[in-house]
């Protein structure tokens, strides 16, 4: 849950990795796909398990989901591709994983670590040690973190004054912390909501039971289809950071989105022209 103290009548959430920092294509393709090659028996399909990963993780409508549902739609995918086939590759997938995806919405290791703990289950230990070696990874790799995109400093000073500020989430809370303070930037942040608040969906509902605020006075920022579903499920208003076109994307909202969020003139034909460009960046398939 959130212990915030609402002060404004506008709420902004901002996704993290991606969208307000460059760091999605660096924690994926030296972090995370490593780790997902070795600790899942994918060294002989390493190839096409990396596109499979990167097509997920970067460039399909599932970017930026938590990484446990991100696992399974890897997975599952290399268990079809002919060349995880002829290659006699098995890939398992374990159930016991499934069940407690589906039994759980705070998909990061605290839950994960209690799970094992009770079951001792070895599919689930093995999940959390490949998750914390991802972390480690991070930690090495991103080190003292990476800068925000040009126009995302120049935003948080025009929402300061009139909104909360949330971080919205699936990374781990330690390494969201880390990453923003690094680079002076939770003074503008009211709370920072990682992967152990819950889901995207769940932190922009306990935000709007803090601050009760309209459903037209709340803007989600994102990179990825789950920002948007999150907004939506919320009745919240959602401004993309397109994908490979960031900058672009801040220096809009900097200049035009943000005074129409705040003026009432966002809703509409405004987000529906930035909704139709958003959906044509990530495919669904690959192609």
């Amino acid at each position: 849950m959130l212990n915030y103290t609402a002060k404004h009548e506008f709420l902004i959430g901002i996704d993290s990795d991606g969208c307000a920092f460059d760091t999605m294509e660096l924690k994926h393709k030296e972090c995370f796909i490593p780790q997902t090659i070795h600790y899942w028996g994918l060294k002989g399909i390493s190839k096409y398990a990396r596109e499979t990963a990167e097509f997920v993780n970067l460039y399909s409508k599932s970017r930026g989901i938590n990484r446990f549902p991100a696992l399974v739609e890897v997975l599952q995918r290399l268990q079809k591709r002919p060349e995880t086939i002829a290659r006699g590759v098995k890939i398992e997938i374990p159930q016991s994983l499934l069940d407690w995806m589906s039994r759980e919405t705070k998909l990061g290791n605290p839950a994960l670590k209690k799970a094992v703990e009770e079951t001792h289950d070895p599919d689930l230990a093995r999940t959390l040690e490949w998750s914390e070696a991802i972390n480690k990874q991070v930690e090495v790799i991103v080190g003292e973190g990476v800068p925000p995109f040009p126009f995302v400093r120049e935003c948080l000073e025009i929402m300061k004054n009139q909104a909360d500020i949330l971080v919205v989430s699936a990374t781990p809370q330690a390494a969201l912390t880390h990453e923003w303070k690094n680079q002076g930037l939770t003074e503008y942040i009211a709370e920072i909501c990682g992967q152990e608040v819950g889901t995207k969906k769940e932190s922009l509902e306990y935000a709007g039971k803090i601050g009760h605020y309209a459903d037209d006075h709340v803007l989600m920022i994102g990179d990825a289809p789950g920002d948007y579903k999150a907004a939506v499920a919320n009745h919240a208003l959602f401004f993309p950071i397109n994908p490979g076109a960031e900058e672009t994307s801040w220096e809009r909202l900097y200049r035009e989105g943000l005074n129409r969020f705040f003026n009432g003139s966002f809703k509409g034909e405004y987000q529906q022209t930035l909704l139709d460009e958003f959906n044509t960046y990530l495919p669904e398939q690959p192609i």
